[in-house]
């Protein structure tokens, strides 16, 4: 790693930064959603709808939970996403239930955002159980819950923490239960199965009809209405009035039974989200038996693959560029002097413990932005723990009789640290390059869920779904990827080696 090479570096990144930038400057709709089917969907239908009046619109899909994908839209990273008026009165701006709409749009208004385009159906919060678990223990409202208090509860994350979601839900019917949290792609299966007696569900789920659940009765009314509506900046109609036009066309045009519908084909009849919307947009109706879910075969060479191949190496690459730029000095700093290195090495080292997607959230409203430059960052810092060890350990291990002796020669401090330590140490800190590549090419599959793309959009659809060929076609070529990184860097390590023989077996001078 020649300091040539390494003076490139920032120039590669700043010249790729700005690519990133001038995109995201572009005049164009951009479309969130959240990390569900039906949000998928919508969101999905709303760029579709939006490109069909001839506006430049993408989807940033599956962005996470309502506080990542809110945030998204507030630093305008995004312009619209599919909402639910329960979610915006309770959870976003913490209204009391029951609040009108002129008083939520006055809040909203406060924030820069509106909210309009009722689709024509509600998707409320409930909880259910199966329906023979409901037969046998008399289960019929959230209430009779209260006579079962060993029954093992199992929430969605978000729900678990929603002001509208189970501590209010808890308080409201006095539940004793203290509930697990679970994926909701997966909470189906594991209620079918037996393995959770009760979980909360979307009641537009087409799951709900296929395994016969029983849906508890919220009958002290403690979830708000929750009809389907467009988030968006309000300065949208304006700066794209064709384009808006044409999307609230939408108003009324969804309803519930069409909806249910509407999942029920990604969940039960595995079709795309893309051809979904596109038979929607085109108003065109779903063959009525539909092929059954692409194998993983199909999913795995799917047309998105090049796509994706390219913006999770472009991810790889430049994070570990970023690193390297950013740990090697730090490591030699370590070597020179050890107690700043107990600080360089507490710094990386706490890096590691934070959760990536908490990190990534908290860089959206920092950066103003979502995507690339976000996940970069993200990605450079979880990339530095090893690079900074194994460039202080290797000048650690540089013999001392080779150093003098580059100092007898009259080189300077720097002339023998690129012609004697750097080489000499080369070959310990290609390996902790190595070991930050390959767990990077891993640790990127977290930037799809801010919208940068790569492998991480298979793996966030196939949890939305519950869908193992989904997720294992994301899964499968980052785990290819991974083995090519370590490869790769297994023959850089064995050149690097034979350099460092001959530099500690001949005269500095030619080193």
């Amino acid at each position: 790693m020649r300091p040539r090479l390494l003076s490139l570096l920032p120039v590669l990144l700043a010249t790729w930064m700005a690519g990133c930038g001038a995109a995201a400057a572009a005049d164009r709709l951009v479309v969130g959603s959240k990390r569900f089917t039906e949000s998928y969907i919508l969101g999905e239908i709303v760029a579709r709808t939006a490109q069909q009046a001839g506006a430049e619109a993408v989807h940033r899909q599956g962005l996470g939970s309502t506080a990542v994908v809110l945030e998204a839209l507030k630093t305008g990273s995004i312009d619209v996403y599919p909402e639910y008026i329960g979610t915006i009165e309770s959870e976003i701006l913490k209204l009391p239930a029951g609040s009108s709409d002129e008083v939520i749009r006055r809040e909203l208004g406060k924030m820069g955002l509106s909210f309009g385009v009722p689709l024509g159906f509600a998707n409320s919060y409930a909880l259910a159980t199966t329906a023979q678990r409901a037969r046998e223990l008399s289960l019929r409202t959230i209430g009779d819950l209260r006579r079962q208090p060993a029954l093992p509860v199992a929430l969605s994350q978000e729900f678990l923490g929603r002001v509208d979601g189970w501590p209010g839900l808890a308080q409201r019917y006095r539940l004793p239960h203290q509930p697990t949290g679970i994926d909701h792609g997966v909470a189906y299966e594991a209620l079918a199965s037996g393995r959770i007696a009760v979980t909360d569900i979307y009641t537009t789920d087409a799951k709900i009809a296929e395994l016969g659940l029983a849906v508890l009765q919220d009958d002290q009314h403690y979830f708000p209405r929750y009809d389907s509506v467009l988030l968006y900046r309000s300065d949208l109609p304006a700066r794209a009035p064709a384009a808006w036009k044409a999307v609230a066309g939408l108003e009324g045009r969804i309803d519930t039974a069409r909806m249910i519908a509407l999942n029920g084909d990604a969940e039960l009849r595995g079709r795309s989200f893309s051809a979904i919307a596109a038979d929607f947009v085109q108003g065109a109706a779903a063959a009525a038996t539909p092929a059954g879910r692409a194998g993983l075969g199909e999913r795995l060479f799917g047309p998105d693959l090049g796509r994706l191949t390219r913006e999770h190496i472009g991810l790889v690459a430049i994070s570990l560029a970023v690193a390297v730029v950013l740990g090697v000095p730090l490591g030699a700093a370590a070597a020179a002097r050890h107690g700043l290195g107990h600080w360089i090495f507490g710094a990386t080292g706490l890096l590691q413990t934070i959760p990536s997607l908490a990190l990534l959230a908290a860089l959206i409203p920092l950066l103003g932005r979502i995507g690339t430059v976000p996940a970069v960052i993200a990605l450079s810092l979880y990339a530095l723990l090893p690079i900074v060890r194994n460039t202080a350990t290797g000048l650690d291990q540089v013999p001392a009789g080779l150093k003098q002796a580059g100092v007898a020669l009259g080189m300077t401090p720097a002339q023998r640290w690129r012609s004697v330590d750097l080489p000499l140490a080369l070959p310990v800190i290609l390996a902790g390059v190595k070991t930050a590549a390959v767990l990077t090419v891993g640790t990127a599959t977290i930037a799809a869920f801010i919208g940068a793309g790569g492998y991480g959009e298979r793996i966030a659809q196939g949890l939305a779904l519950n869908d193992g060929a989904t997720l294992l076609a994301g899964a499968i070529p980052a785990a290819a990827l991974a083995l090519v990184t370590q490869a790769v860097f297994e023959v850089l390590e064995r050149w690097t080696g034979r350099r460092r023989w001959r530099a500690e077996h001949e005269d500095p001078r030619r080193a």
